[in-house]
C-alpha cells in the first residue's frame, strides 16, 4: 500500500488532505534534535508568514498534533527509563547493603532528583519513647525543622501513619484534615514549606515511618510521582529491614565466639598461671621494664596487654579497681589499676578476652604489681634526671643560657628534642588547702606527677608561680588542645585532685630563640586564669579553644586567622566564583535565622535563598546553625568586614 493511502485510511475524514510529501519533514527534524514543545509551532508560523495554501497549512496542523503526541510519549518512556534506572541502583546499593544511613540517604537524594521538588526527608517512629523523629533530609536548610521530633498521630506523617496510606497537601497551613500542632508548624514555616507528600514505610502490616517530598510553593504531585515515591518508601522499609536482621545475626556470631573462645581457653588456664608466674619472677630478677611485663602476660593469656598512662585509662573502670581491689570489664576489655603507696601510674588493659576466668583474672591483678615495682624501682633514679630537666626549663624560662649548641646538647642528654615543634603547659592544682603543709605537699605531688610526664614524653618540667610548667613536643595530627586536656586529666588522676592546664600555641626554633618559651608561658598562665575564671577547673585548654575570646589570650591578636578558620571557605568560594554567600548570610543572622525573611531582605526567592544557604552548609559543616557556632560566624562577619573596609583605597 503506498504512502498516501496509508494517510488516507489514519486520516479523520473531516481533516483536510495532506500533500504528498514535505509537511511533516521540519517536525521529524524537531523530534531527532529533541525541541522544546514551543518550537513545534515555528513551521506553521512560518508557512503562514509566506502565504502557503490553507490545505498545506492544514497538513502542517495535523503533523505538528503528531509530532507532539510522539514526543510526549518519548518524553514518557525516557522519565519512565529514568526512575526504573534510579529504583535499580537504589535496588543494588541495597543488595550490597554497608551503611544503612548511606543508603536511606541516597533513596531521599533520587527521590527530590527524580520528582524535581525543593526538599525530601524520611521520619522513622521511635517504639522506644513513643513519637516519631527525621532521621534523613535533603535539599533541607532550617536547623528546627531538621531536629523535629512529634508525637505519634500528629501532623501530616501522623494522618500517614494512621492511614497507611500516601497523603497529599497542596497548601500545609490550610489543611485542616489533620493535627496541626505549634512545633511542626514552626518547623514547616523555617523551611518555607507549602505543598507536601507523604508515602508510609511499612514493614508487613506495621507503619514504621514515612518519606516526603515537598516544595516551597503550591503544587499538584501527579499519580505517577505518588506511586514513584511509594516504590522508594518500600525500597527504604527493606533497608531498615535488612541492616536490623544484620545486626541480629552479627550478634548472634558474636556471642557464638565468645563461647567458643572461653571453652578453648578453659582447658590450658592452669599452665598459663604457673608460666605467668616464672616469666615475672624471671623479669624482677634481670630487671626487666613495664612492656617487658605486658609483653610476657600478652604471650600467656594468649590475648593483647598494654600499658596506659592513668589520663587514657577510664577513671569509672580505675575507681572500680581501687574499690573491689580486682581487674574489672570495661568495653570488652580487662582493666587493672597500676598504683603504689596511694599514686595511680596507669594500668595494664588485656583486650581480645571478652571472658576471663577467677585464674588469668588474678594473672593479669599480679602483672599490675608487678609493673608498679618496677616503676617505683626506677622512680629514685629518675628524680635526679628530673631535677636536672627542671635545671634546663628553668634557663629557657629566664633566658640566661643564649647558646643554641649548648642548650642542644643539654636537652639531648635528657633524651629531648628541642628543634621540634613543642607547647608550653602551665598547671595549677584547684581546690583550698587546709594549711600550708598541705598546700606544699600537693605541690610537690604535682611537680613529682608533672616530671614523670616530662621524661615519658621527651619533655622539661620545672616547679613555677606556684604551680608546674611542663614543656612538651606536639606529636603530628596533634592539636595544643588535645595535649592540654590530656595532661590536666592526667596530673589529676596522678594526685587525686582537680588540675586547671593552659597550653600555649605551637612554638618552634627554641634553641634560636630562647624567648619564645618565656612568651609562650605567659600565654599558657593566661589560658590557666582563664579557665579558672570560667569555672572549669580541672580542665585544659588552648587560646584557641575560646573562639574570639581567644584573640584576647593569645599573645599575637591572629584576627585574620579567626576569620579565616571561622569563614575563609565561604570567602574563598565568593572571589572565586563571584557569588554572595557573605552578604546572605549577614542578611540571614539579621532576620533572625528566617530564610523567609531574608529573601525579603535581599529581594530573591525564597529558593534562590535556600540554595544559597544549604551551600554554606557543606562550606562550614553541619553545625553551623548551633548557637556557639553561630556566634563564631557572625563576629567573623563583623572582623572581616572591619578588615576589609581598613585596606580600602
Amino acid at each position: 500500500m503506498s504512502r498516501d493511502h496509508v494517510q488516507s485510511a489514519e486520516r479523520p475524514t473531516d481533516e483536510p488532505e495532506a500533500p504528498p510529501y514535505g509537511a511533516e519533514v521540519p517536525f521529524l527534524e524537531l523530534l531527532a534534535r529533541g525541541a522544546s514543545a514551543d518550537a513545534y509551532e515555528q513551521p506553521v508560523l512560518l508557512a503562514r508568514a509566506q502565504g502557503r495554501p490553507d490545505r498545506w497549512i492544514a497538513a502542517l496542523e495535523h503533523a505538528k498534533l503528531l509530532a507532539l503526541r510522539v514526543r510526549s510519549e518519548l518524553e514518557g518512556r525516557r522519565r519512565r527509563e529514568a526512575e526504573l534506572s534510579a529504583l535499580f541502583e537504589t535496588a543494588h546499593d541495597l543488595a550490597g547493603l554497608r551503611d544503612l544511613d548511606a543508603v536511606l540517604q541516597a533513596i531521599v537524594q533520587r527521590a527530590r532528583s527524580l520528582l524535581g521538588t525543593d526538599i525530601a526527608y524520611l521520619s522513622l517512629n521511635d517504639p522506644d519513647r513513643g513519637d516519631t523523629y527525621m532521621r534523613v533530609t535533603e535539599g533541607s536548610v532550617a536547623a528546627r525543622f531538621q531536629q523535629l521530633r512529634l508525637g505519634m498521630g500528629e501532623g501530616l506523617g501522623g494522618l500517614v501513619a494512621q492511614t497507611a496510606r500516601p497523603y497529599v497537601t497542596d497548601d500545609y497551613f490550610k489543611d485542616g484534615r489533620f493535627q496541626h500542632t505549634d512545633t511542626i508548624d514552626a518547623g514547616v514555616r523555617d523551611e518555607g514549606l507549602v505543598a507536601i507528600l507523604g508515602v508510609p514505610l511499612m514493614l508487613g502490616h506495621h507503619v514504621i515511618g514515612v518519606l516526603f517530598a515537598a516544595d516551597r510553593r503550591a503544587r499538584v504531585f501527579e499519580r505517577e510521582q505518588i506511586a514513584l515515591l511509594g516504590s522508594f518508601a518500600a525500597l527504604a522499609a527493606a533497608a531498615i529491614d535488612t541492616a536490623n536482621l544484620l545486626t541480629e545475626t552479627r550478634s548472634a556470631l558474636a556471642g557464638l565466639e565468645r563461647a567458643n573462645e572461653i571453652i578453648r581457653d578453659r582447658s590450658a588456664v592452669i599452665e598459663r598461671a604457673s608460666d605467668v608466674h616464672d616469666r615475672l619472677a624471671e623479669l624482677v630478677l634481670r630487671g626487666g621494664g613495664v612492656h617487658d611485663v605486658a609483653a610476657a602476660v600478652s604471650e600467656v593469656l594468649d590475648g593483647t596487654v598494654e600499658f596506659i598512662d592513668a589520663t587514657a585509662a577510664p577513671t569509672q573502670a580505675l575507681e572500680a579497681f581501687r574499690t573491689e581491689g580486682h581487674a574489672v570489664r570495661h568495653a570488652g576489655d580487662w582493666i587493672a589499676a597500676v598504683a603504689a603507696g596511694g599514686e595511680l601510674f596507669g594500668a595494664l588493659v588485656l583486650r581480645g578476652h571478652p571472658g576471663l576466668d577467677p585464674v588469668d583474672q588474678r594473672t593479669l591483678e599480679r602483672a599490675a604489681m608487678v609493673t608498679s615495682l618496677l616503676l617505683l624501682a626506677r622512680r629514685s633514679a629518675a628524680e635526679a634526671e628530673q631535677r636536672v630537666r627542671g635545671e634546663l626549663l628553668d634557663d629557657l624560662l629566664d633566658a640566661r643560657d643564649r647558646d643554641p649548641r649548648l642548650l642542644r646538647e643539654r636537652a639531648s642528654r635528657l633524651h629531648a628534642d628541642l628543634d621540634t615543634t613543642h607547647v608550653v603547659l602551665a598547671a595549677r592544682i584547684d581546690g583550698p588547702a587546709a594549711d600550708a603543709d598541705q598546700e606544699a605537699d600537693a605541690r610537690r605531688r604535682l611537680w613529682s606527677a608533672a616530671s614523670h610526664l616530662a621524661a615519658t614524653r621527651r619533655g622539661l618540667a620545672a616547679a613555677r608561680d606556684g604551680g608546674t610548667v611542663l614543656l612538651l613536643p606536639l606529636d603530628a595530627g596533634d592539636t595544643a588542645t588535645d595535649l592540654a586536656r590530656r595532661t590536666a586529666r592526667h596530673l589529676g588522676t596522678a594526685v587525686h585532685e582537680a588540675v586547671t592546664v593552659g597550653s600555649s600555641a605551637p612554638v618552634e626554633d627554641l634553641t634560636a630563640h630562647p624567648d619564645a618559651v618565656a612568651a609562650a608561658y605567659e600565654e599558657g598562665r593566661r589560658c590557666l586564669d582563664a579557665l579558672r575564671l570560667l569555672g572549669r577547673s580541672g580542665d585544659g585548654a588552648a587560646a584557641e579553644d575560646f573562639g574570639f575570646l581567644g584573640l584576647l589570650l593569645a599573645g599575637d591578636r591572629d584576627i585574620a586567622g579567626f576569620v579565616d578558620r571561622t569563614i575563609g571557605q565561604v570567602v574563598t568560594y565568593d572571589e572565586r566564583r563571584g557569588t554572595d554567600l557573605l552578604r546572605t548570610l549577614d542578611a540571614y543572622f539579621a532576620c533572625g535565622m528566617s530564610p523567609a525573611r531574608t529573601k525579603d531582605e535581599l529581594h530573591v526567592h525564597v529558593n534562590t535563598v535556600a540554595q544559597r544557604l544549604e551551600r554554606v552548609g557543606r562550606l562550614l559543616g553541619d553545625d553551623w546553625q548551633s548557637p556557639s557556632r553561630a556566634l563564631e560566624i557572625q563576629l567573623a562577619l563583623r572582623l572581616q568586614r572591619l578588615t576589609a573596609s581598613s585596606i580600602r583605597p
